[in-house]
């Protein structure tokens, strides 16, 4: 490959890709393509990659595949790139085909992504995932599947099922296994995994570390009182629910300074669910514990939910949690399709950074499609650059 090291030289002048060369109209300069610090870190933009599960790993292991589908977003220009859920544990994992990030082994291919991702000067993150009761279940592309609705047994044939753990034992829906309820050890043993899975990461290179809390995940269901039955600490009141969230936090904190960031789902859409107002309750407690940033999401947790989506759906909650923090940043995410939407998001002061997903599956090169919705040049990889003539 050091033949091939020229193309990563930055000639005189060469502004890195996703920054803006010139505006191209008149008006308000575009907040979505103006830098944002997280701690020391700086994005150069507000766009960020949201952690999407691809389902393509095999004992948890990045592959090519990984390395093609995360560098083709960091060559777009995004600001921040987020590596889907990763599992702390095998046993946490939602499917058997999930990245993974419980063995020093699985570092080295990690390691590919974030290096590729520096030589194009982006920003990566990796999101440290539990399943719990969503775990030992198949992707959704294997045999029709519906996912997350039917749990693989541990003694299935394939192979592809474990025994299921989780923060009571009550299934997510009748076609899944009751989980078996965690102890205090079992309890401990995933603090120490997330401690671990960060030392990991560091270890890769990566600038930002993402906690998943959301879905109905292991912990999102810690949090609502409808999937938290326990008597102990760990349940109970809101202290009680929010202790394990608190405890992982800690832990992750003990060893990593860098940008620290939590995705929530702010509203559960059912009756005696986690409500929006629990989470402006959870954004002001983890503020304290120095986390940097809240995504907000929503649902996941309850199957009996009824959700109606449509375009900005989420950001009322986001915009709910914007205005009751004072340091902590917010991230709008869900079915933000466009650059004007994502805009008046930030222009309206609802939220900090817009985290899209399907528009990268779309077109992995989104962030040029955004800017130049908003009349935008931006600089794009020079290899790509027909106007330099350098093809």
């Amino acid at each position: 490959m050091q033949e091939f090291e020229f193309l990563y030289n930055k000639p005189t002048g060469y502004i890195e890709p996703g920054n803006i060369l010139e505006e191209l109209n008149e008006g308000p300069h575009p907040k979505l393509f103006t830098p944002i610090k997280i701690r020391e870190l700086e994005l150069k933009n507000r766009v960020v990659v949201s952690p999407m599960c691809t389902y393509s790993s095999k004992e948890g292991y990045a592959s090519d595949f990984h390395l093609t589908h995360y560098g083709s977003f960091v060559k777009s220009g995004a600001g921040l790139v987020v590596v889907e859920a990763s599992a702390v544990t095998r046993e946490q994992r939602i499917s058997f085909s999930d990245l993974g990030i419980w063995s020093d082994d699985h570092i080295p291919n990690l390691k590919r992504i974030v290096d590729f991702a520096h030589k194009y000067d982006s920003k990566i993150g990796i999101q440290l995932s539990a399943a719990g009761r969503k775990a030992s279940t198949l992707p959704p592309y294997v045999d029709n599947s519906e996912f997350s609705h039917k749990t693989v047994l541990e003694d299935d044939p394939s192979g592809n099922g474990w025994k299921v753990s989780g923060i009571s034992p009550i299934a997510w829906n009748s076609s899944m296994v009751v989980p078996k309820e965690m102890t205090k050890d079992d309890i401990a043993e995933l603090i120490d995994s997330f401690k671990k899975a960060t030392i990991r990461s560091i270890e890769a290179g990566f600038d930002v570390i993402c906690l998943h809390f959301a879905h109905g995940y292991l912990l999102s269901s810690a949090l609502s009182p409808t999937s938290n039955k326990r008597t102990d600490d760990y349940g109970g009141s809101f202290e009680g629910r929010f202790k394990l969230a608190k405890d992982i936090i800690l832990a992750v904190r003990s060893v990593w300074n860098g940008p620290l960031t939590v995705r929530i789902s702010c509203d559960e859409y059912i009756e005696g669910g986690w409500t929006s107002d629990d989470s402006v309750r959870f954004s002001l407690e983890i503020e304290k514990l120095d986390v940097d940033l809240i995504e907000c999401s929503s649902g996941g947790n309850s199957s009996a939910a009824k959700i109606k989506s449509f375009p900005l759906y989420q950001v009322p909650l986001a915009h709910h949690i914007k205005r009751s923090v004072s340091k902590l940043l917010v991230g709008a995410v869900g079915l933000i399709n466009n650059a004007a939407d994502a805009e008046s998001v930030l222009q309206d002061n609802k939220a900090d950074l817009i985290l899209f997903g399907r528009g990268f599956l779309r077109n992995p090169f989104f962030t040029l499609e955004l800017a130049n919705q908003l009349n935008l040049k931006v600089e794009y990889p020079l290899q790509y650059d027909m106007e330099r003539n350098l093809i």
